[in-house]
């Protein structure tokens, strides 16, 4: 054994942290600063090597031999197609679950349709679901790999990510900013994987909408309530408006999507409350009209349309990090 200094391990391109400790993506809530970072670091790489002439990704390839399946047992136009580009350019066959057309419709169970897919060769699963939870149970019975594409009204982590991502670039930063999210914030899966994820980089943020959306969320660390628009929107750097979730009942917050517009309804005009020049968000899809006016969605204030693009390079990302 020769004597000298011992040589300092590689520091690996994919995993500058060392290996990622994840399995499956179920939430943000369990990645650490560090790890979203370097989640939203991938994301711009992926999305540089995707307008260039370089092969996508740091490991190109990375899913070569995988089969990605897509169960969406929920309508989806921007995450569905999102993932299987990225999945595609990661090198993996996908497999789209029609699950209209599928055994489901027979009353297959969840945990079986998901052991069919894995026999078959399928080797992770994007799983969108009505049921919070689903992505969970999915682990548990199956050894496949789990993203999940959107439980309930309990999380949407690639959204998250993508909507850090957008804000990160548009803000120059998310330390120290204040971002305000309004709406029907009880029953978005996005906006608890925003408020989780927004938090850990270091915003603060305040939701505003009907007293029935907002409740209980000044428990949660970081996040404060306003009950007017206006003090929502008040010298915020950064708003997201929330599409009205009337599939999971959220009507009942409301005595009307009229009346909720009225009181509720961003304009440029009310816009101008928050910080100069401040962007808009909003996952999609939009109901002009009623959340915002389409104007204000079209406007230059709005990230709209670059939510939409970090789409693919975001879940390549993800992708990445859950490789084998």
């Amino acid at each position: 054994m020769t004597g000298g200094a011992a040589p300092q391990p590689v520091a690996d391109p994919l995993h500058p942290l060392g290996p990622w400790p994840h399995r499956h993506l179920f939430d943000v809530d369990h990645l650490s600063r560090e790890q979203l970072e370097v989640c939203l670091d991938l994301a711009v790489e992926m999305r540089e090597r995707r307008g260039g002439d370089q092969p996508p990704g740091p490991s190109p390839g990375a899913l070569a031999g995988q089969t990605v399946g897509l169960a969406f047992y929920e309508g989806s136009t921007r995450t569905r197609v999102s993932f299987e580009l990225a999945a595609r350019e990661m090198g993996a066959t996908t497999v789209d679950l029609a699950v209209a057309g599928s055994s489901v419709g027979k009353g297959e169970s969840l945990a079986d349709t998901l052991r069919t897919l894995e026999r078959t060769g399928v080797t992770t699963v994007v799983l969108r679901h009505s049921a919070a939870g689903a992505p969970y149970l999915a682990a548990r019975m199956t050894g496949l790999r789990i993203v999940n594409g959107g439980d309930g009204a309990h999380a949407h982590p690639t959204q998250a990510l993508l909507d850090a991502l957008t804000l990160r670039e548009a803000l120059g930063g998310l330390a120290g900013k204040r971002v305000a999210i309004v709406g029907d914030v009880a029953h978005s899966r996005v906006a608890r994987s925003n408020i989780h994820a927004l938090t850990r980089l270091g915003a603060s943020v305040r939701v505003g909408g009907p007293p029935a959306w907002v409740r209980g969320f000044e428990l949660w660390p970081g996040v404060s309530v306003s009950g007017t628009l206006a003090e929502a929107l008040r010298d915020a750097d950064a708003v997201m408006t929330l599409r009205v979730q009337l599939e999971r009942a959220a009507a009942g917050g409301v005595a009307s999507l009229r009346e909720y517009s009225s009181i509720w309804g961003l304009t440029e005009e009310r816009m101008e409350l928050a910080a100069p020049g401040a962007p808009l968000l909003h996952p999609g899809p939009t109901n002009e009209g009623v959340e915002l006016t389409a104007e204000l969605a079209s406007s230059e204030r709005s990230l709209i349309g670059r939510q939409v693009r970090n789409g693919v390079p975001v879940r390549m990302a993800v992708f990445s990090l859950l490789a084998p």
